[in-house]
């Protein structure tokens, strides 16, 4: 599975998933640190890329449109330092495989993770 992760996971992230063997980039790699939302979920789409984020937009931005691509890791733990986000993002990826492969919006907290499956409708 290939990963484009936003801008407010830590760059190590992206370092630490790839030493795992998984395609990670982090948006600042690729020069879309500063790009909005809609480029980088562009981006994620162009490329098969699952998007991890910690923001909320990418959810509302692909309800709004209707998409079934890209999926979308919402994370909603804060202060995660790169370590630890590269390991949970992996414990994720492997508890919702299937689900990311044919397009979803995965939510992880503290305690749960949540999937909704892509197009999200009202």
């Amino acid at each position: 599975m290939k990963l484009l992760l936003d801008q407010g996971l830590p760059l190590s992230t992206a370092r630490l998933l790839r030493e795992t063997g998984i395609d990670a980039v982090h948006v600042s790699e690729i020069s879309h640190s500063t790009s909005v939302d809609a480029a980088i979920l562009e981006r994620g789409r162009e490329e098969e890329r699952t998007i991890i984020t910690l923001d909320a937009d990418f959810h509302a931005l692909l309800a709004l449109s209707g998409a079934a691509s890209p999926s979308v890791i919402r994370i909603r733990i804060e202060g995660l330092k790169g370590k630890t986000a590269a390991n949970l993002i992996q414990t994720v990826l492997v508890q919702c495989k299937e689900d990311l492969r044919q397009g979803a919006v995965v939510t992880v907290e503290q305690h749960r993770i949540r999937v909704r499956r892509l197009p999200l409708t009202p």
